[in-house]
């Protein structure tokens, strides 16, 4: 594995990068980096090159000034845009995986720039606006959000788990990880207040271009958790592959990726693999 930047408007953005192949590039979900891809990113770099990076705003991507905005799927997705236009040959798809909130931004990369892509895996985008339930949803987010001003990002951290189903487990104890997964965990615990403040409120209010995404729907795949049926983490993306006439591909675990990390990636791995064979 390598690791390197690239400047993007407003940014510097970081990237690790491991294989060799077409790229495959891996999108965190809010608040997340690079390395939580490391339970699943050998496997695929036997196939692909694959390049996760720390969104925009995020861990070791820095802003051009102190002050942030408004974290939104379309500001993470011109960045990610502009990874992909440094690291993809001319005339090469690149393949997207990305779980949560980074899937959400996968979402906006196919429904923007669909030219670049060859296949999308967007696993649990909470797009909850898209539910019948909109405005019930967007009092939860704000009373999560007020939550984190009041009593912190921890409380308002339990009771957005809570109320999105409950399937996500807590970070274990750094003290008993390695060092470079310690280090991960320190930098997403920091990230958190920068996510509430930032990014929670416009990444649940995202409703993906569905014109869009109709028209390359066979680039597209939807993704969801086992665990989750039935929750606010599984019923946006359900919802989604309803209007848009795809099949709901089924992941072992939760909302998580990390829940079942081989498995997951195996069936990860079957997809992008099927796409770039039927591409061949």
């Amino acid at each position: 594995m390598r690791s390197d930047t690239i400047k993007v408007p407003g940014a510097t953005i970081f990237y690790e990068i491991r294989g060799s192949g077409p790229v495959l590039l891996m999108l965190a979900g809010s608040g997340g980096d690079a390395a939580i891809f490391d339970q699943l990113a050998d496997p695929l770099a036997e196939h692909f090159t694959v390049v996760a990076i720390d969104p925009r705003g995020y861990s070791r991507s820095t802003l051009d000034t102190p002050e942030h905005s408004d974290i939104t799927a379309e500001v993470l997705s011109d960045a990610a845009y502009h990874v992909l236009e440094h690291l993809t040959p001319t005339g090469e798809d690149a393949y997207v995986f990305g779980g949560s909130g980074g899937a959400s931004v996968a979402l906006e990369l196919l429904a923007r720039h669909p030219e670049r892509i060859r296949l999308v895996v967007a696993h649990e985008p909470p797009a909850f606006a898209i539910l019948p339930e909109a405005a019930e949803n967007r009092a939860f987010v704000e009373e999560v959000y007020q939550l984190s001003r009041t009593e912190g990002v921890a409380a308002a951290g339990v009771r957005f788990v809570e109320g999105i189903g409950g399937t996500m487990k807590g970070f274990p104890n750094p003290d008993d990880l390695p060092p470079r997964t310690a280090e991960m965990i320190h930098r997403i615990v920091a990230n958190a207040s920068v996510m509430m403040e930032h990014e929670l409120r416009p990444i649940t209010s995202y409703l993906p271009d569905e014109a869009a995404l109709a028209a390359v729907s066979d680039r597209l795949v939807l993704g969801a958790g086992d665990l989750t049926r039935g929750t606010l983490s599984h019923r946006p993306v359900a919802t989604l592959a309803e209007h848009l006439g795809l099949p709901l591909t089924i992941f072992p675990g939760g909302h998580s990726f990390t829940d079942e990390p081989e498995a997951f990636t195996q069936v990860l791995l079957n997809l992008l693999l099927g796409a770039r064979s039927a591409k061949i």
